[in-house]
C-alpha cells in the first residue's frame, strides 16, 4: 500500500513531471523576486512624491487583466485573482514601510 502512496524514485515519467515543476517554481521566485525589485523603487518613489502607498483604481485594473489572462490560459481566474490579491497587499504594505507609514 505504502508503494502506491508514494512511487519509486526511479519513476522516469514522475521524475520529469516534477523536474518541470521544480524549474517552474524556481522561475517563479526569480520573477516575484524582480517584480518586487521593481514595485520597491515604486514605493521609494511614492514616498520621496508624497502619493499613496496604493492606487485602487490600478489594482482592479490589473486584476481584471490578470483574471482574462487567466481565463486564456485555461487557469481559474479565481485562483489568479488570490494569488495577485496577495502580491498586492504584500507590495503595499512594503509601500506603507517604505512612506514610514
Amino acid at each position: 500500500m505504502a508503494s502506491q502512496l508514494h512511487p519509486p524514485q526511479s519513476d522516469p515519467v514522475l521524475a520529469s513531471f516534477r523536474k518541470s515543476i521544480d524549474n517552474i517554481d524556481a522561475a517563479l521566485i526569480h520573477m516575484l523576486a524582480e517584480r518586487f525589485r521593481i514595485t520597491q523603487a515604486v514605493g521609494e518613489y511614492k514616498a520621496q512624491a508624497g502619493l499613496p502607498a496604493s492606487d485602487t483604481s490600478r489594482e482592479a485594473r490589473q486584476i481584471e487583466r490578470l483574471r482574462a489572462l487567466a481565463v486564456d490560459a485555461d487557469l481559474d481566474p479565481e485562483f489568479s485573482e488570490k494569488f495577485i490579491r496577495f502580491v498586492i497587499d504584500e507590495v503595499i504594505r512594503h509601500h506603507r514601510q517604505a512612506a514610514g507609514k
